[in-house]
């Protein structure tokens, strides 16, 4: 892969400082159409409010190609938590994964390859070979992890996606949608932050021959750490791309553009367009009481109620301080309550335009009262 000219990055860089200074300096942007994207299918989330920003055909199916490697990531990285593998251990290259057909980081059979060197393997250098390994490191066979692959996918959410191969070898069946690679990406972000930092790296080298990240965007945009790139005849060129910038993460997912440079050129498009019309706004943290609300015929007269999780909201710049929060619930609210029992809405606007509606979630357990707590509340129902 050729990469960006010196005088190249430099204006692109000088691009984004104007950008920078511009969303610093304004306030209460009206929020224009999103940038046409010249791709198949397209998605730009907020990594910590899940809003989506901009959307075309998310949940068409579409082949994944190497994209594929991030849930052969994920398994990998779930072993090595496990305890199944660990970083430093050696696995041996079988014949297939030699042979494997596509981009590869060149693997010799004789000599087994540390761990860590294939997850680089994979991540950077997008080798075939190297995601055989881990496969039948983890599974005994590609044709076991894959069925993994598949589980995980369910588990996190991925309705749409199967898998039918580690690497992201074209096959008719195996086909996912755009917003189901957010959530993947998403996962890997929340469950492995200690190896996210893998997919930052810019080259690696390994059996004498250096090979650089297909992410362009790494050389060209310093707000972006992350993800991973995918080609094929048939997928065309694809790329997931997070970057934090002012706190704030944002993902796009690009699928389906027709050059290397044009899917970093219209990921790009797409996370400027976010970071400049949006803020983020952290309203409430994790197990933190929004209110508490009357409970009758509980051993207290009172739950408290909140968010399991950070409550983050999306809203054009220029509005976070302008949120209002009007909460709804559910009354008479009677025990039993179980931790985590939705127990009402807050209902957020902004200028009196719908901001969102989030469930708020009993934040402890509230057994049953006893015969004389029952039969006084009754009485107070009654006057209700």
């Amino acid at each position: 892969m050729q990469l960006p000219s010196l005088k190249s990055r430099l204006v692109i860089f000088i691009a984004l400082l104007v950008a920078g200074f511009s969303i610093a300096t304004r306030a209460a942007l009206p929020v224009p159409p999103p940038p046409q994207i010249e791709a198949t299918a397209w998605l730009l989330i907020d990594y910590d409010s899940r809003k989506v920003l901009a959307e075309n055909k998310p949940d068409a199916k579409i082949e994944p190609a190497s994209l594929t490697k991030l849930m052969t990531a994920y398994l990998a990285f779930s072993a090595i938590k496990d305890g199944q593998l660990q970083l430093d251990q050696r696995l041996p290259v079988s014949d297939k994964a030699w042979q494997a057909e596509g981009s590869r980081m060149f693997l010799d059979p004789k000599y087994p390859a540390s761990v860590e060197d294939l997850l680089k393997g994979v991540i950077v250098q997008s080798g075939n070979d190297a995601c055989i390994v881990l496969a039948e490191a983890i599974a005994g066979t590609e044709e076991g992890f894959v069925s993994m692959m598949n589980a995980t996918a369910k588990k996190l959410g991925m309705k749409q996606t199967k898998f039918l191969n580690s690497t992201g070898l074209p096959h008719p069946q195996h086909l996912t949608t755009a917003r189901d690679l957010s959530l993947l990406a998403s996962a890997l972000i929340r469950d492995f932050p200690e190896f996210y930092k893998i997919y930052s790296l810019q080259e690696f080298k390994y059996n004498n021959i250096t090979q650089p990240n297909r992410n362009r965007l790494l050389f060209i945009d310093p707000s972006v750490d992350g993800f991973k790139t995918g080609h094929t005849n048939s997928a065309g060129y694809c790329l997931i791309a997070s970057a934090k910038r002012e706190k704030r993460r944002l993902l796009s997912v690009v699928l389906g553009t027709k050059s290397d440079a044009a899917r970093a050129m219209e990921s790009q498009k797409l996370l400027n367009f976010g970071f400049q019309f949006y803020e983020t706004v952290k309203l409430y943290p994790d197990n933190q009481a929004v209110s508490k609300l009357r409970l009758y015929k509980g051993t207290q007269s009172e739950v408290k109620a909140g968010f399991m999780g950070d409550l983050y909201v999306t809203v054009p710049r220029g509005t976070g301080k302008r949120i209002q929060a009007q909460m709804v619930s559910q009354q008479p609210l009677l025990a039993p309550i179980k931790r985590g029992q939705q127990l009402g809405t807050l209902r957020l606007t902004v200028d009196g335009q719908a901001a969102g509606d989030y469930p708020l979630l009993a934040l402890e357990t509230v057994p049953v009262a006893g015969i004389l707590g029952r039969g006084w509340d009754n009485i107070l129902l009654m006057f209700k």
